[in-house]
């Protein structure tokens, strides 16, 4: 583990110009819907997600299925208290709909409090599985903020469909945040305006080079700006990883730049990432939505993609009903049920109202079409 802190600098910028043409983009609007909140896992929410991927990128198929992560957390009263006790489960996909299969680790195996997102990749062998994951908090100690990046091994086996996760070695800090470059995130109580980050994992390795990176969540530390999330980057550096300047950053744009990951289609490198209405600068009227910025490299030049960044996005009916976007190798988009059926109304401000209108179960896929700088929701 290096903390060697990079230039304060990002490759690529998301500017206030590129934003303000999403009021004139069309076709980004994501349908209405009518969700069937039948619980993947009876009794919890799910939310934030990732599919096991080979190295590549490809979705991984075991006995005709897809096996994805879900955060997880008992239904209580108030949905916005399942962040406090999420913890990463392990589902499949199939022609039959969505199974669950159980926790992904043991009672008392992350180093946080709780588990929060990550990526996951299949190696060449076909059963050791690295997890990269974040540890939110510190196991044992009153909830704090604190985010910290880590990553495990073990293996992924199936008896007949019966899947199997074993073996999980010690888990192993990443990359540190310097404060230089990438602020600390340590609160110990989230301010109105939202918790920084140094969290979300996900793991990309070029194609062209074999190079490999994890991007991150962040917000930059050379900013007095509230408004100041990056995409960070952490490079492969023999056995280890070594922090690298922010491959993206939102200074007064935007403060969150949730779940990032790279997609490579007919040689275009995607930067995705989602982000909510609420987390843009004031003045910005840009909706909860997926976003992306397209390169030719994975050094760039970025550039935003659709010329606004704006990919897909919650209908002006339902500003709130899905989020967290993640788009697959194959050009797959899943997200969860987040709070629908409002009728435009934005989230109720009781605890009651929340459980009414919250989803907490995984949305419909749709797919994307790919064609250079412009990617848009296929028919």
């Amino acid at each position: 583990m290096t903390l060697t802190a990079p230039a304060p600098r990002a490759h690529a910028t998301w500017t206030r110009e590129a934003v303000a043409g999403i009021g004139t983009q069309a076709g980004a609007a994501l349908p209405v819907l009518t969700p069937d909140r039948t619980p993947l896992i009876p009794g919890m929410d799910v939310w934030d997600m990732w599919q096991i991927a080979d190295a590549a990128g490809a979705t991984v198929r075991r006995g005709d299925r897809s096996w994805w992560f879900f955060l997880a957390a008992p239904r209580g009263a108030d949905p916005e208290a399942r962040h406090d006790l999420a913890r990463i489960w392990l589902t499949s996909h199939g022609a039959d709909g969505w199974r669950a299969h159980g926790p992904a680790f043991p009672d008392g195996f992350s180093p946080g409090s709780r588990e929060w997102s990550g990526s996951t990749v299949l190696a060449d062998d076909g059963e050791t599985l690295v997890h990269y994951f974040t540890a939110a908090g510190r196991r044992g100690q009153p909830t704090t903020f604190e985010q910290r990046l880590f990553v495990t091994q073990g293996r992924f086996l199936l008896d007949g469909d019966v899947p199997r996760l074993e073996g999980w070695t010690a888990p192993r800090e990443i990359v540190v945040a310097d404060g230089a470059c990438y602020a600390v995130a340590d609160e110990a109580v989230a301010p109105p305006h939202g918790i920084k980050g140094f969290r979300d994992p996900g793991y990309f390795r070029d194609p062209v080079d074999g190079s490999e990176v994890i991007l991150f969540t962040a917000n930059a530390a050379w900013t007095e700006d509230r408004v100041s999330g990056v995409i960070g980057v952490a490079r492969r550096d023999g056995a280890g990883w070594r922090l690298d300047a922010p491959l993206l950053d939102a200074i007064g744009v935007n403060s969150e730049l949730e779940r990032p990951h790279i997609v490579v289609q007919h040689g275009s490198y995607y930067l995705f990432w989602s982000t909510q209405a609420r987390r843009f600068a004031d003045g910005i009227a840009a909706p909860t939505g997926l976003y992306a910025m397209v390169a030719d490299t994975l050094h760039g030049p970025w550039r935003p993609v659709n010329g606004t960044g704006l990919v897909a996005a919650n209908p002006p009916e339902e500003p709130g009903q899905a989020y967290c976007w993640w788009v697959t190798g194959e050009g797959a988009v899943l997200s969860f049920v987040d709070y629908a059926e409002l009728a435009g109304a934005g989230m109720p401000e009781d605890a009651a109202g929340r459980r009414r209108h919250f989803g907490g179960v995984p949305a419909p896929f749709f797919t994307l079409r790919f064609a250079g700088d412009r990617v848009t929701i296929a028919a």
